[in-house]
């Protein structure tokens, strides 16, 4: 994987640890020591949108991230192990790092979905299926499907697609016994949080999860977990299938860079303009505000 450097600057040199890779939001370090058993995950304030690093980051986004899939991971313990080690990190990235566990990723991404959108819809207008599972007739955007489906995709390297793939080609892969054991987890642990959610006035339409084996084999939950960067958050009170549902995430970043106020032109190959500062308080209120409902605690306390 080759190293991706964000807009707003190199990654913190911290003590300790060895910058060893930039992704589009997060930085991973190495011990100094060599230990090749744990990485430190730092999560940015960096936002993308339309496979482009924005040069505009948005505060306190990667501590919302942190916090909301420690969160989590704390809720889902019960149903599958994760990869959190230690919360005890350099003093520059405290609240927005974790130490976690190295282990060997699938490579694949786990989504399920419980509503219909995004590349599913996509799909499913020219298909009538998503990733090769079947579903009616006369389904919208943003409509609930009968029951959650599996739809996993493909990691696409920095600045391209994942492209969704049947199960069928997840199992010639990895083997159908790990394909089956990912799918009964991933819609074990979307079942789980789609109903936490609700309970919080938020539907939970869809979201991505990615695992990893540890050395004695145990199937371990990685990454960031359904964080507003990873999952579509949608207020409950709004939901109107037939239309695209307002959601708690970058919806604010997006929707100015499609508009005639930015002057970008999205098929050129001129790199995405600033953020006007609207723009940026809206989108960091809309994470806070995810943060909140679903926790039910107060950001920052």
């Amino acid at each position: 994987m080759s190293e991706h450097t964000a807009p707003d600057g190199a990654a913190p040199t911290l003590p300790g640890w060895r910058h060893t890779y930039s992704g589009k939001v997060r930085d991973l370090y190495v011990p100094d020591s060599g230990a090749a058993d744990v990485v430190l995950v730092v999560a940015s304030d960096r936002v993308s949108a339309y496979d482009h690093v924005l040069p505009t980051p948005i505060p306190d986004k990667g501590v919302v991230l942190t916090a909301l899939s420690l969160w989590w991971f704390d809720q889902l313990a019960s149903i599958v192990d994760n990869h959190v080690v230690s919360l005890d990190v350099p003093a520059a990235v405290a609240g927005r790092a974790m130490i976690c566990r190295r282990l060997t990723m699938y490579p694949v991404e786990c989504v399920a979905r419980g509503y219909l959108t995004g590349s599913g819809l996509a799909e499913y207008r020219t298909e009538g299926a998503v990733c090769g599972v079947p579903l009616p007739d006369g389904l919208e955007d943003g409509s609930r499907l009968p029951e959650p489906i599996f739809t996993p995709a493909t990691k696409a390297a920095v600045g391209e697609h994942d492209e969704n793939v049947s199960f069928d080609h997840v199992a010639a892969q990895i083997g159908r016994e790990s394909a089956a054991r990912l799918r009964e987890v991933t819609l074990e642990v979307y079942a789980f949080a789609e109903r936490l959610a609700a309970e919080r006035g938020v539907l939970l339409a869809d979201t991505k999860l990615e695992f990893g084996t540890a050395p004695d084999g145990a199937l371990v939950l990685g990454d960031e977990v359904l964080t507003p960067d990873s999952s579509r958050y949608w207020p409950a009170d709004q939901w109107e299938p037939g239309r695209s549902q307002p959601s708690f995430d970058k919806q604010f970043v997006r929707d100015w860079l499609t508009s005639p106020a930015s002057g970008w032109d999205r098929a050129s190959d001129a790199p995405p303009p600033p953020l006007p500062e609207d723009v940026v308080a809206r989108t960091r209120a809309r994470y806070v505000e995810a943060y909140e409902r679903i926790t039910g605690r107060t950001f920052g306390d």
